[in-house]
C-alpha cells in the first residue's frame, strides 16, 4: 500500500525538495533507497524520467540502488541462518544441522545470477533470458497474490489500525532517514 503511494507522490516530493531535474541521480538514489517494492521503484523512477525527459537516467540509477539492496539479502540471510543454528544448539544442547536452517533459495538466486552474467558476458543475447524473467515475474505475482489472499482484512481492521499505523511509521521513517543521509552525503 505504501509502496504504491510512494510511486505516486515521490516524484512530486522530489520536485518540491529541489532534486535536480537535469539529472536522474538524486531522485534515482532516493527512489531506490526509500521504496521497498521493485515495481514501485521502477514506477517512481520512470515517472521522474518522463516528467523531465531524462530517457532512463533515473530508472538506471534507481534500479541499481534497489538491486544492490536486494543483493544485501544474501549475506544478511546467511548470518541470520548461522545465528539461528547456534541459538538452537545452545537451547537444545543438540547439534543442529545447518541444512535445516539454511535458506536454500539463496543458492538458486546466486546460481541464476552467475549463469545469466556468464552467458551474457560470453555473448549470449540478453533476450534469450526474457522467458525466464517472465516466468520469474509470474511466480513473484503468484506469491504476492497468495500472501494477499491469506491476509484477513477484517482482522486487520479489528486490530484497530495499529498494523497500518506501524507500516506508515516505518515508511515515513525510511523516507526521512533516506533524505537525511542523501543530504548529509551531498547526494542532493
Amino acid at each position: 500500500m505504501f509502496n504504491i503511494l510512494a510511486a505516486l507522490i515521490f516524484p512530486a516530493l522530489g520536485t518540491a525538495l529541489g532534486f535536480s531535474t537535469t539529472s536522474g541521480e538524486a531522485f534515482g538514489i532516493f527512489a531506490g533507497t526509500a521504496v521497498n517494492d521493485t515495481s514501485s521503484v521502477t514506477a517512481a523512477a520512470s515517472t521522474w524520467d518522463s516528467i523531465y525527459h531524462l530517457g532512463s537516467q533515473t530508472l538506471d540509477k534507481a534500479v541499481t540502488v534497489k538491486l544492490t539492496r536486494t543483493l544485501a539479502i544474501i549475506p544478511i540471510t546467511l548470518i541470520l541462518a548461522l545465528r539461528r543454528a547456534r541459538k538452537a544448539e545452545t537451547e537444545s544442547g543438540e547439534k543442529v544441522s545447518l541444512k535445516k536452517v539454511f535458506p536454500f533459495f539463496i543458492l538458486f538466486f546466486i546460481g541464476a545470477s552467475l549463469i545469466t552474467t556468464a552467458a551474457t558476458a560470453a555473448g549470449v543475447p540478453a533476450e534469450v533470458f526474457q522467458p525466464l524473467k517472465e516466468l520469474s515475474k509470474f511466480f513473484i505475482i503468484m506469491a504476492m497474490g497468495a500472501i494477499g489472499f491469506h491476509t484477513n482484512v477484517v482482522k486487520l481492521i479489528k486490530g484497530g489500525g495499529k498494523p497500518i499505523l506501524m507500516g506508515m511509521a516505518c515508511w515515513l521513517g525510511i523516507t526521512v532517514v533516506t533524505l537525511s543521509m542523501q543530504h548529509l552525503l551531498n547526494l542532493w
